[in-house]
């Protein structure tokens, strides 16, 4: 990655362009000369890092209007216009429109250089503070988080943000432990429903003779033992989130009711006539392959097709195993403000054995690891021979990635314990501070995580 501060610079002079290009370029800056400002707009990537300098006097688009469109493009982009003597009440009037600064012909080398550096310097922090308001935004909401670096977890971040305020029926994937009530919970705690219930169902736990007086509620006199009127989950959950676990457990009668509730947005009680209008959103979650169930027979293919408006799927933990480290910390800091213990440090050899293990119990398995660390200790070591089984197994990654997790695991342990200030950290890691900078960077590590609790995660 090319660490050379980027610069645009616009000029319509060759000769003028050219001298300036190279002082630019002899001190240590990227530059990439314009011709023409039109060019230069054309060329404008977004959330570009860099600094664009402009003469204003020029041919077609003049620096004012480049300064106009920049503008609207990304408001915070440094924009420092090239002024002659009679254009410094314009350069002026740019300022109050945006412009970072104005250079006055003639000017030294220095005064660009300089000019240029302390704008660079604020680009950089517009886009480290735009950086970590979209982290803030996904990671720190209200409601759950949903800790990892892993690219499918980040699309997993990214899509519940994007569907996180519609009505949209949603159909979340995975495996045992991977944390399906907590990805419908952030869905819930991200939307406009969030002051409304949320209310989860295992369809597993619930006896097949009262899931439907469960779901739908009851009149007195219903069945047999119904002496007064049940209020079920779909009413209670009405204008917030009802949340259906292991949904492919549901007994094939009640699918049909519930179809039919999920098509009318409407329910009526057992034993009563009265509609009920419902206003409000179904997650459904599934270990199974419902597509499957569905051609075998063992699940209704039109209530799969309507459950399936969207579909999360949560990676299993053996898929995202780079993730490990984060989380572990993570569980160890949450289990530590439990307790009340001190958060221990894993050493090499257990780091490495936790990216070697599979994982079958998924996110809740490492969980129980983290627990039983904090509380015994030593526990860590017997935990990991056993689930290893006493046997050397390949490692699940490369010894480049196993010391970028190892690596990641300090840093973050460092941050944990010196509750996010940089200063001690580095102290503690002995690394200058752009180091501790660039690696946090690297790893989707913030200070902010470490100043306060956390809460449930993936």
């Amino acid at each position: 990655m090319n660490d050379r501060i980027a610069v645009w610079f616009v000029e319509d002079e060759p000769a003028v362009r050219e001298a300036h290009v190279q002082t630019l370029e002899l001190n240590g800056f990227l530059v990439q000369g314009y011709a023409d400002a039109e060019s230069a707009l054309q060329d404008l990537p977004p959330d570009w890092p860099g600094v664009v300098v402009s003469d204003i006097r020029m041919p077609g688009m003049d620096g004012m209007q480049l300064l106009a469109a920049l503008q609207q493009v990304d408001s915070e982009l440094p924009v420092i216009l090239v002024t002659g003597h009679g254009d410094v009440a314009m350069a002026v009037e740019a300022m109050r429109q945006g412009a970072y600064d104005f250079i006055e012909k003639p000017f030294s080398a220095e005064r660009l250089i300089d000019t240029v550096r302390r704008a660079a310097g604020s680009r950089a922090l517009a886009l480290e503070n735009r950086r970590l308001r979209r982290e803030l935004e996904i990671q720190s909401a209200p409601g759950p988080r949903i800790v990892g670096n892993s690219p499918a977890i980040k699309r997993l971040r990214e899509t519940i943000l994007r569907i996180a305020d519609t009505d949209a029926d949603v159909l979340i994937l995975g495996e045992t432990g991977t944390g399906k009530e907590l990805v419908a919970r952030a869905l819930h705690e991200h939307s406009r429903r969030r002051e409304h219930h949320f209310v989860p169902v295992n369809c597993g736990a619930v006896a097949e003779s009262l899931i439907e007086s469960e779901l739908f509620g009851h009149e007195p006199g219903a069945f047999t033992g119904a002496r007064g009127r049940r209020i079920g989950r779909f009413e209670h959950a009405n204008h917030g989130t009802l949340f259906l676990d292991e949904i492919e457990s549901m007994p094939m009668p009640v699918q049909v009711h519930l179809l039919r509730v999920l098509q009318e947005r409407a329910v009526e009680r057992l034993g009563s006539n009265e509609i009920i209008p419902l206003d409000l959103r179904v997650v459904a979650a599934t270990k199974t392959d419902l597509a499957e169930a569905s051609r075998a027979g063992n699940f209704r293919e039109d209530l799969y097709y309507r459950l399936n408006v969207v579909t999360l799927e949560i990676p299993p933990l053996r898929e995202r195993l780079e993730d490990i480290p984060l989380l572990f910390q993570h569980f160890l800091l949450v289990a530590s403000a439990r307790y009340d213990a001190e958060v221990p440090t894993p050493g090499p050899e257990q780091v490495r054995a936790l990216l070697s293990y599979r994982w079958p119990g998924n996110v809740r398995e490492l969980r129980n690891v983290a627990d039983r660390y904090v509380l015994l200790g030593e526990q860590l070591d017997y935990d990991l021979e056993r689930l290893l089984h006493g046997g050397a197994q390949e490692p699940a990654l490369t010894l480049p990635q196993q010391v970028e997790s190892f690596e990641k695991c300090l840093i973050a342990q460092q941050l944990a314990i010196h509750k996010g200030s940089i200063k001690d950290t580095m102290v503690a890691l002995g690394i200058p501070r752009k180091t501790l900078y660039d690696k946090m960077r690297k790893y989707g590590l913030d200070k902010k995580h470490y100043k306060a609790g956390q809460g449930s995660v993936i």
